[in-house]
């Protein structure tokens, strides 16, 4: 690969070569709403890009805040409240994609967002539900995305359902729309896809510099393997370009900003550095 890039980069291109032109895109804050705002710059311009507090068909100037943040878009074909983005979009079927981050998810894309260890009182409570167990529920497909989650063989929680017990118990349950659930899993090492029959969760290919074994060891259970692995993705200049000038944050590498960030919280602290 010729372009060098961060792991972060290198997820928001494979996520926005998922979105088709004219789909219908729900997003959250973050990740996901650059990944939406490279493909309708460079190679969906049609699509729908949408929060779940009601903006629809946006195109982002500068990475949103929150999900309701209009100042930071490029204007909007219209606006809805939460509840009728829920009960007049995605509950009739109207959005193609969801993107959703991952707290723990287990083999057959299960999420927990609510909470870690011990129960309900005493766990290590995440970021909760939000609209998760709806776009999951109901749109047609769903992308989801790990940063600093984990592969679990049992969710401590069961926030929002993937394909339940695997095969065709999504489908059976009559509760989702058919063929609805996950279709896909990116993390900070590689792509994973679930199979088409068991609906079980595959590696389908590493990010560059990744060895198999280090995604081996995350994950409890004997993790399937496409055979060949699939080349990750090469991006492009101008997926690269369109990152850095709407979030620059993404191209510096995780480790980095904590090393600065610790460095200027203690200047601040000794006093040797100002509030900006």
């Amino acid at each position: 690969m010729s372009i060098k890039a961060t792991r972060e980069e290198l997820m928001i291109i494979a996520v926005a070569r998922e979105i088709k032109d004219g789909e219908k895109i729900i997003l959250g804050v973050g990740l996901p709403t650059t990944a939406g705002g490279l493909a309708k710059a460079l190679h969906a311009p049609h699509c729908i890009l949408m929060t779940e507090a009601g903006i629809i068909d946006f195109p982002p100037n500068v990475p949103p805040n929150h999900i309701a943040d209009v100042v930071c878009l490029r204007g909007y074909s219209y606006t809805l409240d939460l509840f009728n983005t829920f009960t007049t979009i995605n509950y009739r079927g109207f959005v193609d994609k969801a993107f959703l981050g991952v707290g723990q998810v287990d083999k057959f894309g299960n999420l927990n967002t609510t909470f870690i260890g011990g129960d309900c009182r005493t766990g290590i409570r995440l970021s909760g539900a939000g609209g998760a167990p709806d776009f999951l529920s109901y749109a047609k497909n769903t992308i989801l995305t790990m940063k600093g989650g984990e592969f679990v063989e049992k969710l401590d929680y069961l926030t929002s359902p993937g394909y339940l017990g695997g095969g065709d118990e999504r489908d059976q349950s009559g509760l989702f729309p058919p063929g609805s659930g996950p279709t896909m899993l990116i993390s900070t090492e590689g792509i994973f896809r679930f199979d088409e029959k068991t609906k079980e969760l595959y590696l389908e290919s590493l990010l560059p510099g990744v060895k198999l074994d280090e995604v081996i060891k995350q994950v409890p259970w004997k993790l399937k393997i496409a055979d060949p692995l699939k080349k990750f993705p090469s991006p492009t200049q101008d997926e690269i370009d369109y990152i850095r000038r709407f979030a620059p944050h993404h191209c510096v590498p995780r480790q980095v900003m904590m090393e600065f960030g610790v460095k200027s919280f203690f200047e601040f602290a000794a006093g040797k550095k100002k509030p900006a």
